[in-house]
């Protein structure tokens, strides 16, 4: 394509806050800040400037203390030694809810939207007081600096206010979601010893209503940290629970006299705690700096995705994915926070699209997945709905495809900035996201992350940019503020070193396999873990997946390598669409298309159509484990799938002749 899907109006890019700051930096430096890649370089050239602008420019509230903002580490170290505002003191909630007292904010901090109708508001002052509130209940269940409070809880306002009442003492608030299981919950809380435990009595999703009230006594009995659970009746506001600790009822906690303050902390205290996937193992504890997610949203939030004080911001999540949290970030930008829980196609498959115009949502995020399946479903948000104010769709979780690129411009919005962005609850961010003041192209992933040494590396560990099309490993060679202090339970680093360092030594090596682009946007093109070798090239399993998932017959597929005759072969596996079948015709049309718009080697060796495909909670496709069953190995922890029992669909004895 010679042309971009979307360029920029001159008048929006004019009141952008990244094009205010990059103007400021020229003024000071004399540096040219004409695009964002000048900014960019600025940003790698002189990180303790560039992380100085971002405490000054995004209105962190602390005490900076004296000293460099960044400390490099001593030859003898890597990046993970770099020391970001060593002399700093700052409290993440407190920045939080000053979001509120910014021009411009709005007066609702959240409004929370629940699958069913439910609909509730929270000014700030009402917010803070709820905080004030559940700060004195912690304290008085004995919580304080470095103690770890949980939450199994739906993506409600209560988890927003246990969060900051939680870090404005200086503890460490650690979540994920109600539809986990109990061995699952296990797995993870019971690696970091919480001292509270809050959650709901079940969640809403699918027009059904879960009861999770059993599978929580079995955590509470697995859990012997716990001093106190506090239940949140979000099916039953009377429901109880009989439990070998003190229970409270949130609606006793919100009672509790507001004792608002803020516990100033060292910029390196651990503030957070999230977990890997766990696909491929027991989920890894990241332990991760509250400050350093402050800094790093805000440089993502306000100067990539240019969210402003009063915006609405909207990421369809659950509180077991680092979205969650980035969501809730955006408070410090002083935007009102759109929480959603339920099915994202229930009541209607349109639901999102019609609270993003009843809302009056600025920023609309969800998956890539989402987006495919809106355009499988010929939704046409456009036609229906007013959406006026949404200036960013967001999309991650997977890479979204060249055609659904296209499908957010005819079909959403044709004035719309599409900010496609990648990274990880690794560093609870993004590598590489949007860039509000330049063009769209298609499949691309516009920029590389303000602040971040992002490159495609061949298995040499050598640069491929400027060689666009040439697939390599995403890299980073400089340290971020929310990269992991460290892993709980991995008192060596050991883990910690094998998980991002042992690729490319002093290197962090992402795990995704991408490759330049001749507009040095960077294509994401999936897991190079999951990447397939057949026959010695190496395939992205996107690849293969944007040209299949192009036939209105299937739904959606997954791709692995198969071990077979000392090679490879390539194993496609089909979500067939109603009413269609997978039969030698449409298996010859799938093969023309690999063939012709990649490469032989795309073609698999065979196609197989099953009835569902594993997911993760947060919607990616479990590539690993499919491997796993049909390998013949032990999947290590189903509790991550959304739907472990898909994977007795893959156990297949025509796979192993």
């Amino acid at each position: 394509m010679t042309t971009p899907l979307w360029r920029p109006d001159p008048a929006a890019v004019a009141r952008c806050a990244v094009r205010r700051v990059m103007r400021d930096v020229e003024e000071i430096t004399g540096e040219p800040m004409v695009t964002l890649a000048d900014f960019h370089d600025f940003s790698i050239a002189h990180p303790g400037d560039f992380w100085d602008l971002v405490w000054g420019e995004c209105d962190v509230v602390g005490d900076r203390g004296d000293g460099p903002a960044v400390v490099p580490p001593p030859p003898s170290e890597d990046l993970r030694a770099t020391r970001f505002f060593p002399a700093a003191r700052l409290n993440y909630a407190e920045n939080l809810l000053a979001g509120g007292d910014l021009p411009g904010a709005q007066d609702t901090a959240l409004v929370f939207r629940r699958e069913d109708g439910q609909r509730r508001v929270w000014s700030w002052q009402e917010l803070r007081m709820a905080v004030g509130s559940a700060r004195a209940a912690l304290r008085q269940a004995g919580v304080g600096q470095g103690d770890r409070v949980a939450a199994w809880m739906p993506n409600s306002p209560e988890t927003v206010i246990v969060m900051l009442a939680t870090s404005s003492l200086g503890a460490v608030f650690t979540s994920t979601s109600p539809d986990f299981g109990p061995a699952g919950v296990l797995d993870r809380f019971g690696q970091v010893a919480p001292v509270v435990l809050v959650a709901a009595d079940g969640y809403v999703y699918a027009n059904k209503r879960h009861d999770r009230l059993p599978a929580l006594a079995e955590i509470v009995a697995g859990l012997p940290s716990l001093k106190q659970v506090w239940l949140v009746g979000e099916l039953d506001p009377h429901a109880e629970l009989t439990a070998r600790v003190p229970v409270r009822s949130f609606t006793d906690v919100l009672d509790t006299e507001p004792e608002l303050g803020f516990e100033p902390m060292p910029f390196d205290a651990p503030g957070f705690i999230l977990y890997s996937s766990g696909t491929t193992g027991v989920p890894k504890c990241l332990v991760h700096r509250g400050a350093g997610f402050l800094l790093k949203h805000a440089s993502e939030q306000r100067w990539h995705l240019d969210v402003r004080p009063g915006d609405r911001a909207f990421w369809f999540t659950t509180c077991g994915w680092m979205m969650w949290n980035w969501l809730v970030s955006t408070l410090a930008a002083g935007a009102t926070v759109v929480l959603y829980d339920g099915s994202p196609f229930h009541p209607e498959p349109d639901h999102l699209w019609r609270i993003a115009q009843e809302e009056q949502v600025t920023m609309f995020g969800v998956s890539a997945k989402y987006l495919d399946a809106c355009a499988k479903q010929s939704l046409r948000p456009a036609q229906q709905y007013q959406l006026d104010s949404l200036r960013t769709v967001g999309s991650t979780g997977s890479p979204l495809s060249p055609e659904g690129f296209a499908y957010v411009y005819e079909h959403v919005k044709p004035d719309v900035h599409l900010a496609s962005i990648s990274g990880g609850t690794d560093i609870c961010g993004c590598f590489v996201l949007g860039d509000p003041t330049a063009p769209v192209w298609p499949g691309e992933l516009q920029t590389p992350a303000l602040g971040a040494d992002v490159d495609v590396v061949d298995e040499r560990g050598l640069s491929l940019r400027g060689e666009a099309g040439v697939t390599g490993e995403l890299v980073c060679r400089n340290a971020l503020p929310s990269m992991p202090l460290r892993f709980a339970n991995d008192p060596d680093g050991q883990r910690y070193s094998a998980a991002y360092f042992e690729r490319f030594p002093g290197v962090w090596a992402h795990g995704d396999f991408a490759m330049w682009t001749e507009h040095e946007g960077i294509v994401i093109l999936g897991r190079s873990d999951a990447t397939l070798n057949a026959g010695g090239v190496r395939i992205g399993t996107a690849e293969i997946y944007r040209q299949v998932e192009a036939f209105d017959e299937v739904l959606e597929c997954i791709a692995i390598g198969q071990a077979w005759d000392d090679d490879t072969r390539v194993v496609l596996f089909l979500r067939m669409a109603p009413g269609h079948a997978l039969d030698d015709l449409l298996r010859a049309r799938i093969g023309r298309r690999l063939r012709e718009q990649c490469s032989p080697r795309h073609v698999p060796a065979r196609m197989v159509a099953v009835a569902d495909l594993p997911r993760t909670r947060s919607g990616k496709l479990a590539e690993l484990a499919v491997a796993d069953v049909v390998h013949g190995r032990p999947v290590r922890n189903t509790e991550a799938l959304a739907n472990p029992e898909s994977l007795e669909l893959f156990d297949l004895e025509e796979l192993r002749r």
